[in-house]
């Protein structure tokens, strides 16, 4: 945000309940929750988590530099407090002020949802929208109730756009979430079965997906995946402009952006002909050629790209940002080469059946490749829970092991609480499988040149810890 004063910064808040304890001062212009990472002037907002609460590091905070405490009480710190009830809330009444004034001043918000894929087309777009002009994204997945706002406290007066992910948890919170940073363009990407234990079916799900869309002014835009029929059903909930993407059929709309003639190098890294239409215009295109890995990534590029497009760029701007994209967000498809021909692809950040799926397909679209160099390559995928599936969480990790074996991998190794599900499912598919514990992983894979090792799990699982062995390994005899 603008370095500021605390009562201009409590003006801001309005109409947010909060006092001023202590005499006034400049804050700003950064905004945190972490005491290592105040600066000088920051906001230090103190959030009271299950195990730790954070006015204890309020003094801390201010010893880095930090000009004011934002929390529910005073502390030894010697500074001014805005007190309220709330800091999460309270946190979210200074993103809304934030936001309301630099898009007073033209700067365009967009906002990205769905079951998978937000935080890679996040990143996409990021480096897209950055072709144009000073651009505020997130920092790994900040898309809940603090990391919006924190995210959105990151703008300032030379911000021309702010990229928002948002995830939910039920109806509701992407409403929530869409007031603090009133959207110009809206994206939903899928629905899925993520998070469907919470949500209970993909009826509720897609309900809570479409707030991105509900409440977009009419000057606004509705990016929306033709691919999807719960996402197309959401066109019908908005009265903003629609840009469709996808590789089907796209529906008639204001702004239509599709790929044609898609093919994959030995990376897995694909090739296409980005192709827009704006309703009476003519049809233009521009080739590309991601640097991310995965044939899943057109679909995102595609919706990256219709959002841009959305916010006013032109397409070869597009085009070329698309192509020089890189992967910025840790532990999502990181492809790791070993000095010994392996390749270990971590994408242990989290999972779904949907991003298994996707990350199962990728693995052998990168076997594929590697063949042309190493024949006998194979690809052994290291699976652990799914979290957050409800009831039918068992069935859905035997499925996974079926899926494996339909995708053509050549060994499943299986970490959690429900390994077994996912062995039985494998060696129902006729695919070699077992179970294994965590650290032990890494130690007891047998890999050859040019074999790719698929890690996928849901964060909790810690799977990144193997992908950390096997490259640590640098390929030691294996």
């Amino acid at each position: 945000m603008r370095a500021t004063t605390v009562a201009e910064l409590i003006e801001l808040m309005q109409p947010a309940e909060v006092e001023l304890v202590g005499d006034d001062g400049p804050v700003g212009p950064d905004v945190v929750i972490d005491s290592r990472a105040a600066t000088d002037g920051a906001l230090f907002v103190a959030i009271a988590g299950e195990h730790v609460d954070g006015h204890d590091f309020a003094r801390p905070a201010v010893e880095r530099g930090a000009g004011a405490v934002l929390g529910t009480h005073l502390t030894d710190a010697d500074v001014p407090h805005i007190l309220a009830q709330d800091p999460v809330r309270a946190l979210s009444w200074v993103a809304r002020g934030v936001v309301r004034r630099e898009r007073a001043r033209g700067m365009v918000s967009v906002g990205i949802t769905g079951s998978s894929g937000k935080t890679s087309t996040k990143d996409l777009l990021a480096q897209v929208l950055e072709a144009a002009g000073p651009t505020v994204a997130p920092l790994g997945s900040q898309n809940n109730e603090i990391g919006v706002p924190l995210t959105a406290c990151r703008v300032d007066s030379e911000t021309r756009f702010l990229v928002s992910e948002m995830g939910a948890r039920g109806v509701g919170h992407i409403a929530w979430l869409t007031s603090l940073v009133g959207l110009d363009i809206g994206v939903c990407l899928n629905v899925g079965q993520a998070h469907v234990g919470e949500f209970g079916s993909l009826e509720v799900t897609a309900a809570a997906k479409s707030e991105i869309v509900a409440d977009l002014p009419a000057e606004g835009w509705a990016v929306l995946n033709a691919d999807d029929p719960r996402v197309t059903a959401m066109a019908a909930l908005t009265s903003a402009r629609v840009a469709w993407f996808g590789e089907g059929d796209l529906p008639d709309g204001d702004l239509r952006v599709t790929a044609r003639g898609v093919t994959l190098n030995p990376l897995s890294q694909a090739s296409f002909e980005l192709v827009a239409r704006f309703a009476g215009q003519a049809e233009h295109s521009v080739g590309v050629q991601l640097g991310v890995i995965g044939r899943h990534q057109v679909a995102n590029a595609l919706a990256a790209a219709a959002a841009a497009l959305a916010a006013g760029l032109d397409l070869a701007t597009v085009g070329a940002a698309l192509s020089s994209a890189t992967t910025r967000s840790q532990w999502r498809m990181e492809l790791r080469p070993r000095p010994d021909g392996v390749l270990v692809l971590n994408d242990a950040y989290n999972a779904n059946p949907d991003s298994m799926a996707v990350a199962l397909n990728t693995a052998v679209e990168l076997v594929a490749g590697s063949r042309a160099e190493h024949p006998t390559a194979r690809a052994v995928a290291v699976l652990g829970d799914m979290l957050e599936l409800g009831p039918t969480a068992a069935d859905l990790h035997e499925e996974l092991g079926r899926r494996a074996a339909d995708a053509g991998i050549s060994e499943v190794v299986a970490v959690g609480e429900f390994a077994a599900r996912i062995v039985s499912g494998a060696l129902e598919g006729g695919v070699p499988a077992r179970e294994s514990l965590r650290d032990d992983v890494a130690a007891s894979l047998s890999l050859s040149p040019g074999d790719v090792v698929l890690i996928k799990a849901s964060r909790g699982v810690g799977l990144e810890k193997v992908a950390a062995n096997l490259v640590v390994r640098d390929g030691a005899a294996s």
